[in-house]
């Protein structure tokens, strides 16, 4: 194998497949990222045998020539050291040469590395998709969802499945779901499917994985397509594959959890009430796990408060846009208000009480596809 390749292109893929490289592993090789030339261009390849995540690097784009081949083949490399070592090269083009024993050598300007290769044909194959099971979504409004909903998996692996997102799709709706069984996000949007009556639960995603594909997929307007099989998933973009296992075990049945209808409803400014919460934890993260309380008037004032024996207190009041039925006292982790109060995207939010001991839900004034669900923390 022998080819000439613009150096920021080949970092660029690099990182990406470095998101899936082991560093700990049984499998020498899975320390490795393996490297395949065509006549078309460069595809790298990185897995953890959790995440395999695939980079096809074009040998010429929009009339733009990035790699010169001279001759084709494939190896795999250290991942760690051709990482360091591309990153650090001193010219804009790199050469990367082996020899029938995997020896590669690795020149750019005056530098020049040799490293000890594998043997390309002992790296796992990628898995094998069947594409029945298959609909698109926009890149950034994938984003939107990861963000909304991965930070409330659990990070306990007393229930394992409890670590991912559960993905279900009904009737041209996707619905992701997060929960630690303190905590709840919600978040549905409109898919693209070929198929109309495509169907699907119990599609649980590690949160792992899919933080890793957050950090990879572009803030675009272009569709991604998506592939779901009994135990795998996977993601394609523009030069881009990620599959991802899925976890095993049954995910709990989450919608009884969300209550119906509500004693006392509040209607807020999400960054004024964000901020008040803050400011309340300050003195809360030493005290008692971290809650803080808040007392609802009819002449709506939401009273927000920490009290910390060792510290002191904090006490703030702050103007509600409406409060609606029964006066109200309730406590709360501080963390997870400010985590879901960060994931609503809205000027404006509705908070939903059914009674102090029972769980409660936030949402967008204007848009109800984001649900955020909180059990509160007896204190009164």
């Amino acid at each position: 194998m022998h080819f000439l390749i613009e150096r920021d292109i080949l970092i660029e893929a690099i990182q990406d497949v470095l998101k899936a490289v082991a560093s700990k592993t049984p499998i020498p090789i899975l320390t490795g990222i393996k490297i395949v030339a065509t006549e078309e261009g460069v595809t790298l390849t990185g897995s953890d045998s959790d995440i395999s995540i695939e980079r096809f690097i074009p040998a010429e784009e929009d009339d733009e020539v990035h790699i010169e081949l001279k001759r084709l083949g494939s190896l795999v490399l250290q991942a760690k050291f051709f990482a360091e070592i591309v990153k650090k090269l001193p010219k804009d083009m790199v050469e990367i040469e082996t020899n029938e024993h995997f020896g590669t050598l690795i020149r750019s300007g005056s530098a020049q590395f040799n490293l000890n290769g594998f043997d390309p044909e002992e790296y796992p194959r990628l898995p094998q998709i069947e594409e029945e099971n298959v609909f698109k979504i926009s890149s950034d409004l994938l984003k939107q969802m990861i963000r909304q909903t991965v930070f409330a998996v659990s990070t306990q692996e007393t229930r394992p499945v409890l670590t991912g997102v559960n993905w279900v799709v009904e009737a041209g709706q996707l619905s992701c779901i997060a929960t630690d069984s303190h905590r709840l996000a919600m978040r549905t949007a409109q898919i693209e499917s070929l198929s109309p009556d495509l169907t699907f639960h119990n599609v649980v995603i590690p949160g792992k994985s899919l933080n890793e594909l957050n950090k990879i997929i572009e803030d675009t307007t272009d569709l991604l397509e998506i592939v779901v099989t009994e135990n795998q998933i996977l993601f394609r973009a523009k030069n881009l594959l990620f599959f991802s296992r899925l976890l095993d075990g049954n995910y709990p049945e989450t919608t009884r959890l969300i209550p119906q209808e509500s004693q006392t409803t509040i209607k807020v400014k999400t960054k004024d009430f964000l901020q008040t919460v803050d400011r309340a934890s300050l003195l809360a993260r030493e005290g008692q796990n971290n809650v803080i309380k808040l007392i609802a008037s009819q002449d709506k004032i939401l009273e927000i408060s920490s009290n910390s024996p060792e510290i002191g207190k904090v006490v703030e009041r702050l103007q509600a846009q409406e409060v609606e039925g029964e006066e109200l006292k309730i406590s709360f982790s501080a963390k997870y208000m400010m985590d879901a109060l960060k994931a609503i995207d809205d000027d404006e939010i509705e908070i939903r009480f059914t009674g102090p001991m029972r769980p409660f839900v936030l949402h967008a004034m204007e848009n109800q596809a984001v649900l955020q669900l909180i059990l509160p923390v007896r204190t009164f």
